[in-house]
């Protein structure tokens, strides 16, 4: 099952090679490659994320996460989206952005592709911050059975019972980078892309909750459910899949922010980026459904809170790169760390369940043969 899941990778993997070679020749093949290895070392997070809100989607709309989202993954957040950026930020027709891509030009040189999208790296990073650290703080200030960093979860639960603390909070973030972090010049900018990364995440995050419980007290046609004849959570689909999906792409997006902004310290051609970076995209969405599949974040129950700890770092770090310099190894190691540590607690976790179940049994027969004598009439 693992290799069908990533047959599609590996076929696109193949393609974009090829593309890298046919359109730069053998440096353009080694720069896909390192692109797409960097892509997938750094987003594990994402496909660990992303594999939580797809466990509650219809088979039909895992399928198109992986179909018409990576075309959007791909063309839309690698490929256009940064002349769009450029375009918009530099007041260029969409001719004009193209043509200034396709020049290929120094990003360190005034007026180059490069440079404009890197000047339009506070706005990026404060829409892509606010979204993920609003993830990130909805989780931390909900409800749930299971803590793994107790001694700080549960305090930051108990908080969270305060009304929109969530929105609150990043609100007080976005302020501190606005005047604290980003340049003089860009405090406003930041402001409203900061507001505008928070609403899209309220409403995007908002609607897929409404049409999940519409959809889900539905009697007639019983759209809510996913009728497998199978016990088990419903699943979304209809209005509710569709919200779903559209929050996984917002999702996407904010995760891809810095790395199409990173990637032109390695290349500044448009092109090669945006082969590099859709391969490692691939192989992300292929591991999310993979981890669906395998059932692997509810037998390590601990997964989903690294995860999410590493949106929190990550925000975090989107933040404070309109003003500071942070090298996106820095940025990938953070996340594995938390990854890994969540792994290994889930381990530890499962192993310890094990023994208690083990030991259960054997002490009950120990109880039962110590009982033996007191039924004995004493001479």
């Amino acid at each position: 099952m693992s290799m069908k899941t990533f047959t599609w990778s590996f076929v696109v993997a193949a393609v974009g090679l090829v593309l890298g070679y046919l359109y730069g020749g053998p440096t353009g093949l080694a720069v896909v490659a390192i692109l797409a290895v960097l892509e997938i070392s750094l987003s594990f997070d994402n496909a660990v994320v992303n594999a939580t809100v797809l466990a509650r989607m219809a088979p039909f709309w895992q399928k198109l996460f992986l179909t018409v989202g990576i075309a959007i993954a791909v063309f839309g957040m690698r490929l256009l989206f940064p002349l769009i950026v450029v375009g918009v930020t530099a007041h260029l027709s969409p001719a004009e952005a193209v043509r200034l891509a396709l020049e290929k030009g120094d990003p360190d040189t005034a007026g180059t592709y490069g440079y404009l999208l890197n000047d339009a790296h506070p706005a990026i990073a404060a829409f892509g911050g606010m979204f993920l650290l609003m993830l990130f703080l909805d989780f931390v200030f909900g409800e749930r059975e299971i803590h793994w960093l107790s001694w700080l979860e549960r305090p930051l639960v108990r908080i969270g019972k305060l009304d929109q603390l969530s929105a609150v909070v990043a609100l007080i973030v976005l302020c501190a980078a606005a005047y604290g972090l980003a340049p003089e010049d860009k405090t406003a900018t930041v402001l409203v892309s900061g507001v505008l990364g928070l609403v899209s995440f309220v409403l995007v995050n908002g609607l897929g909750e409404l049409f999940n419980v519409d959809e889900g007290d539905d009697d007639g046609d019983g759209d809510g459910q996913q009728r497998s004849g199978v016990a088990g959570p419903a699943l979304a689909v209809g209005k509710a899949a569709f919200f779903l999906f559209l929050y996984l792409e917002f999702l996407d997006a904010s995760f891809s922010f810095d790395g199409v902004v990173g990637a032109f310290a390695i290349t500044s051609d448009p092109v090669i980026i945006a082969i590099g970076l859709g391969i490692g995209a691939m192989f992300i969405r292929s591991l999310t459904v993979f981890l669906v599949k395998k059932g692997t974040l509810s037998e390590y129950v601990y997964l989903e809170h690294g995860a999410l700890w590493a949106i929190g770092a990550l925000a975090t770090l989107l933040l404070l790169t309109m003003k500071y310099e942070v090298p996106e190894v820095v940025i990938g190691l953070i996340g594995v760390g938390f990854i890994a540590a969540a792994l290994i607690s889930s381990i530890l976790r499962n192993r310890s369940i094990m023994r208690d179940a083990t030991a259960a049994p054997a002490e009950a027969d120990r109880g039962e043969a110590s009982d033996e004598p007191a039924f004995t009439e004493s001479r």
